[in-house]
């Protein structure tokens, strides 16, 4: 019903950094290091391309995990997987594949679900063809949350309580407050009630909301 919810392309961060299969893990350091990232995306080619994997912090740290280790051990224990990424210095074996990515038109309720199912602070966006897109942050998520309370009442005013109380609309009362949405004033349907408040509350950016409508006798004797 609302103009809400944003979309992860109204905040996702377009310039990302990136490295391609080939990449050497002192240059990947390097990466993580001077954008200030725990993970860049893996693509084919140069420039923006199709998202092949993810490497992470947790993807270099075995390397200095098994670094004290004797190289026979090593090479056993590459031998049955558990130490690969420990023995090759490229992106195309230090990579998590195949990546967790999200696509542009996802909710920001998807991407922040999908986040916390899969225990990731950031995720690729990409399109249809796996093209990488922008990437998307736990920070990016929060964006919504400074939003304007003007902008944010004017919202639930003309999608809320414009849509569920058009004969009643200069009687309720849209307050705002640091995120926090207020509703009072008189209705004439109290089982809208909840209504209104539930949807309130999917409007982006609102932190919390106090519902105090009410409906009364006398006001739907008047009406």
């Amino acid at each position: 019903m609302t103009s809400s919810p944003h979309l992860v392309r109204d905040v996702m961060t377009r310039i990302v950094v990136s490295v391609t299969p080939l990449a050497e893990f002192k240059e990947i350091v390097a990466v993580l290091k001077q954008w200030r990232v725990g993970a860049v995306p893996v693509i084919e080619g140069e420039g923006a391309g199709r998202v092949i994997g993810v490497v992470s912090e947790a993807d270099l740290l075995p390397r200095e995990e098994f670094r004290d280790h004797d190289p026979g051990v090593v090479e056993q224990m590459r031998r049955r997987g558990d130490a690969l990424k420990a023995g090759s210095p490229l992106a195309k074996d230090l990579m998590t594949a195949p990546a967790v990515t999200i696509r542009p038109d996802a909710t920001l309720a998807q991407a922040a679900r999908l986040m916390a199912e899969q225990r990731h602070r950031r995720l690729p966006v990409v399109d249809s063809a796996g093209t990488l897109k922008g990437i998307l942050s736990r920070a990016d998520l929060l964006k919504v949350f400074l939003r304007p309370d003007r902008e944010l009442a004017d919202e639930i005013r003309r999608e809320v309580v414009g849509r569920l109380f058009p004969l009643a609309q200069h009687r309720v009362r849209v307050d705002v407050r640091h995120g926090v949405v207020t509703l009072s004033g008189g209705v004439l349907d109290a089982s809208l009630i909840p209504v209104a408040a539930r949807l309130a509350r999917t409007v982006e950016g609102v932190v919390d909301v106090n519902c105090a409508l009410t409906t009364s006798a006398a006001q739907t004797a008047g009406a």
